[in-house]
């Protein structure tokens, strides 16, 4: 006669794969930072492109880049240039100098005072660029 086998029960999952830790939202953002620079750069090469085709139909392109929508747009790139940037020296002093790791998370505060003082001093001037183009 066969004796019941008991069934293990399911494990129980305290915390999900992604814990909300700094670190990773970091990971996060230099990704889709990274996605976006490498579609504006998309959109450039293609812009620019069309200066062989068709001059006049460049000159019009250019026109529609010269709006409020964009210039806020712009600061956008700018921002996530700038973050990329940043971040990117941080994961490179992570990997390459022995002591990365114990103060990578110091070094990601660091960078995100960085972002915060170079991106305010940048978001000032390309509003008054927008600003006095725009009026």
């Amino acid at each position: 006669m066969s004796t019941p086998t008991e069934v293990a029960p399911p494990p129980v999952r305290k915390r999900s794969l992604y814990r909300g830790d700094p670190g990773m939202w970091s990971w996060v953002l230099h990704r889709i930072t990274g996605v976006t620079i490498f579609f504006f750069l998309f959109v450039h090469v293609l812009d620019t492109a069309v200066i062989r085709i068709d001059p006049d139909k460049y000159t019009e392109i250019i026109e529609t880049y010269k709006t409020p929508i964009i210039g806020l747009m712009e600061i956008g790139l700018v921002a996530c240039v700038l973050y990329h940037g940043l971040n990117g020296l941080r994961v490179i002093l992570v990997d390459f100098w022995a002591k990365g790791p114990k103060y990578q998370r110091q070094m990601l505060w660091v960078i995100l005072a960085l972002f915060v003082v170079l991106l305010g001093a940048a978001t000032v001037r390309l509003l008054q660029i927008l600003i006095t183009h725009s009026f």
